[in-house]
């Protein structure tokens, strides 16, 4: 099975809705082992092949997508979050719950993108490659997408280095077998 989504896989927006509180149960239990806390603020979200199929059937099903070449550039677009093979890809949520504090953190954290790291079992970090359309002049993004070029190696920790939120977690059984996973696929 392909590591990417593939234009077979998806279905009109009409016969998901069909399937989706089937798939919907089945792409949520996907995700749990994904959702990974850092801190308070920062929460990854691993993704996979089952993750964004079920994104891009949501998507279509929202804005009744039915243009072929719509179809897949939403393939394209979502599939390039999981980078190259050996990669691990994620969407970054920054979560500040008050908004009268949102946009200074997003501001004073400008540059967190570049701190933020999966460290491997011999104690490496790999730091993210992210996207630089997300990060403005004056601040970042609430929603970053990432990139972890790990060559196909399972990490242990996720974790940031930027001054103000110093912090690491490390990875619980499930969520390694989880990634693994993610990484054996061809």
């Amino acid at each position: 099975m392909s590591r990417l989504v593939q234009r077979d896989d998806i279905v009109d927006y009409a016969t998901y809705e069909d399937l989706r509180a089937e798939l919907r149960t089945e792409a949520m239990a996907t995700k749990v082992p994904r959702r990974i806390h850092v801190n308070e603020y920062l929460t990854f979200l691993f993704e996979n092949r089952d993750t964004l199929r079920y994104q891009i059937q949501e998507i279509m099903r929202a804005e009744q997508i039915v243009r072929e070449s719509d179809i897949v550039n939403e393939i394209d677009t979502y599939n390039a979050i999981l980078g190259a093979p050996g990669d691990l890809g994620c969407v970054l949520l920054i979560e500040i719950e008050e908004e009268k504090d949102r946009k200074p953190l997003l501001t004073r954290w400008l540059g967190l993108q570049e701190r933020l790291y999966v460290k491997l079992d011999d104690g490496t970090k790999i730091y993210a490659d992210f996207d630089p359309s997300q990060v403005g002049v004056d601040r970042l993004s609430a929603v970053q997408y990432l990139r972890f070029p790990v060559q196909g190696q399972v990490p242990t920790a996720i974790g940031t280095d930027f001054a103000e939120l110093v912090t690491e977690t490390a990875l619980t059984a499930e969520q390694l077998q989880a990634l693994t996973a993610d990484l054996d696929r061809a």
